[in-house]
C-alpha cells in the first residue's frame, strides 16, 4: 500500500497570553467554550487520524474509537500502542513522521494534531496545511504556551509566521464570549 502524506491541521483554544492549559497542565474551565467545543469536534470527527502527546486528546465520546499517533519519548522509532488497537506509539527523535503515519495504515486523509505544546511546535517544522487558533477572552496567567516560546518571548501570531505562516480567516465562534477562530496557512 502506498501511503499518501495527509493534509494535517492544528486546532488549539488559547487564553489572551497564548496558553493552552494551567501550569498544571489541566484545561481552564474558562477555556472550555461550548462553540469553540462544537467546531473542535466536529473537526476532529472529520479527521482520518488525531495526533497528540502522552497527556493530551481531544476527549468527547469517540475519543477511544478514533486512529491516533501519540508523540513520547518512551519508546524507540514507532511501535504500536499496547493499550489501545487503534494507536501508534512514536517517538520523533528517533523515526520520521512517515514511519508514524504509514504504522497507521490510513492512505491520506486529515491529520488533526491536538496537542500539547511540544507536539504543536515540532508540527510547526513537519508543516500544517491549516492551523486553527481558537482565540478566547480568558486569561491563563503562567500557564501552558499553544508553542515553544510563546508567552515572555513571542505571541502566537509570531511564532505562526515565523513558520512562513500567514493568517487566511478569522470567523467568529460565539460573540457573546467574544470568541474567534482564525485560520492559518502556509503562504503563498
Amino acid at each position: 500500500m502506498v501511503t499518501k502524506r495527509p493534509r494535517i491541521e492544528g486546532y488549539a483554544v488559547i487564553s489572551t497570553e497564548g496558553m493552552i492549559a494551567a501550569s498544571d497542565g489541566s484545561f481552564p474551565e474558562n477555556l472550555k467554550i461550548p462553540a469553540d467545543h462544537e467546531f473542535y469536534q466536529a473537526s476532529v470527527d472529520r479527521a482520518a487520524a488525531v495526533a497528540n502527546g502522552r497527556h493530551s486528546a481531544e476527549g468527547g465520546p469517540k475519543e477511544a474509537a478514533r486512529r491516533r499517533i501519540v508523540l513520547t519519548r518512551r519508546v524507540d522509532r514507532v511501535i504500536a500502542d499496547p493499550d489501545n488497537p487503534n494507536a501508534v506509539l512514536w517517538n520523533p527523535a528517533s523515526a520520521p513522521f512517515e514511519e508514524a503515519w504509514m504504522k497507521l495504515n490510513l492512505d491520506g486523509g486529515t491529520l488533526a494534531v491536538v496537542g500539547g505544546t511540544d507536539v504543536f511546535g515540532l508540527f510547526l517544522n513537519i508543516g500544517y496545511d491549516s492551523f486553527f487558533l481558537t482565540r478566547a477572552e480568558a486569561s491563563v496567567p503562567r500557564g501552558r504556551p499553544v508553542f515553544p516560546g510563546v508567552g515572555r518571548n513571542a505571541t502566537a501570531e509570531e511564532v505562526l509566521q515565523k513558520h512562513g505562516m500567514a493568517l487566511r480567516e478569522t470567523r467568529m465562534l460565539d460573540a457573546a464570549t467574544n470568541t474567534r477562530v482564525e485560520e492559518w496557512v502556509p503562504k503563498g
